[in-house]
Parts: C-alpha cells; sequence; structure tokens
C-alpha cells in the first residue's frame, strides 16, 4: 500500500485564521503553514484550540475570517485527508466489516476491498481478531482499527486529536509505534496530545498554542532544547499556562 502525499495537496496553510462561536473567539489570528516531512504535533492546555484548529484545516468547520489552502487551493480533495477524534465511534460489525465499510466509502472497487482489508488489519496489528465485534474490542484495538478505517481512504494526511489520551502505556506505544510506521510511508500526520512525553517521542515539529494563538513552532529538537518564548519555557517545564 503506497501512501505519499502528493504534492498537490501539500502544504496546508492556515492564513491570519479566526474562528468565532457567538462572540467567544475560539482561534485568534493564527497563521500556520503544514509541510510534507516527519509529523507536526500540537500541544497546549485544554481548551487552547488544537481540537478546533485541526477541523478548520480538515475543512469540517468554518473559519470566520482568514483562509485555508491545500497546496495553494481553497478546496481540497476530499480523499486526501482524514481524521480520527479521541473517541471513534464502532459500527455494529465485526473489525474486517468496519474496514470493508469504510473502503465503500471511500470508492475502492468491491474486487480489491478483501485484500485491502487483509493488509490493513496486518497493518494496525490486529490479526485473528478480523471477525470479533468491533464494540467488543479493548479500546486500544479500537484505535488501531479507527486508524485502519482512517487509511482505507488511503490520505495524504491524517489529523490525529489526542489518539492514546484514554488508553495504558502499552495500548499508547502500540498506537506510537503505529504513527512511526504511518509516517514513514509518507503520510504527512498532523497530531494533537497534551502529553509532552508523547510530543517528544513523535514530533518532527511543534507547535504550541494558547487560548487560541499560535505561541511558537519549531523543529522539535529546537522546541524542547531552547523554547524562545515563556510560555513554551513554562509549559516544558509543567506549569500551568492561564
Amino acid at each position: 500500500m503506497m501512501m505519499r502525499a502528493p504534492a498537490s495537496d501539500l502544504p496546508i496553510e492556515l492564513g491570519n485564521i479566526d474562528i468565532m462561536v457567538g462572540d467567544v473567539a475560539i482561534i485568534s489570528g493564527l497563521s500556520l503553514r503544514l509541510s510534507a516531512g516527519q509529523p507536526t504535533i500540537l500541544i497546549g492546555p485544554n481548551g487552547a484550540g488544537k481540537t478546533t484548529l485541526l477541523r478548520a484545516a480538515m475543512g469540517l468547520i468554518p473559519v470566520t475570517r482568514g483562509h485555508v489552502t491545500w497546496g495553494g487551493k481553497d478546496i481540497a480533495p476530499p480523499t486526501g485527508r482524514a481524521i480520527l477524534f479521541q473517541r471513534p465511534t464502532m459500527l455494529r460489525r465485526s473489525a474486517a466489516g468496519n474496514i470493508r465499510y469504510a473502503l465503500a466509502c471511500a470508492g475502492v472497487p468491491r474486487a480489491q476491498r478483501a485484500s485491502r482489508t487483509a493488509e490493513l488489519i496486518g497493518l494496525v496489528g490486529l490479526n485473528g481478531l478480523e471477525r470479533r465485534p468491533a464494540r467488543r474490542l479493548s479500546g486500544g484495538e479500537q484505535q488501531r482499527l479507527a486508524l485502519a478505517r482512517a487509511l482505507a481512504r488511503d490520505p495524504a494526511v491524517l489529523f490525529l486529536d489526542e489518539p492514546s489520551a484514554s488508553l495504558d502505556p502499552a495500548a499508547t506505544k502500540a498506537i506510537e509505534d503505529l504513527i512511526h510506521d504511518i509516517a514513514a510511508r509518507g503520510v504527512k500526520v498532523v497530531m494533537a496530545t497534551h502529553d509532552l512525553g508523547q510530543a517528544r517521542r513523535l514530533a518532527g515539529d511543534v507547535v504550541l498554542l494558547h487560548r487560541g494563538r499560535l505561541v511558537e513552532q519549531a523543529p522539535a529538537s529546537e522546541f524542547f532544547a531552547a523554547p524562545k518564548t515563556e510560555e513554551a519555557r513554562k509549559f516544558i517545564a509543567g506549569e500551568l499556562l492561564v
């Protein structure tokens, strides 16, 4: 399964965007460029705007002001992107049935679905669980199945919103290993997490958000070794940002 972000889909540009809910600014004057390469990790305290930014980049919510472009185009091809939320819903089907449904929705020809399903089951390490009802899988297994469903679209860009927030360490490691594998296949991963250790393990570059604003963006090695802002220094030190 070749998954490589086509040049036409990247970079994703968020240009001076505001997102308002009523009179409340959830995102304010945020500009961000997401380029091909290693995972971009969004960090920041709860309420910083991480999930909202992912949804806006995905095109799931409109921006009040500013613009979002994919490869310089206002409207990105919907097949080039996928998003995985923190608590994905499992269909009342087997694990394999969930993937077959995702492949059908992605327009994969029926004759190819069995082989693609087997490939995705193997990729996410669910061999032997194909026939198990998805809702009877463990939390970690469900999250890996949700990743397989997202990959059924063969996306150029994969958005992940706190994918291991409720998982134990072993399940979290399985998800992180999978993210490394996906990124190595050329898929651009953009992931929100509140876990600094996870950001250190996965990030190519780090974006720190606070109160809906972009505070700092830098390669991970620079961000953790020599943060440029007071907010970043506090956050890395484990202090509360208020």
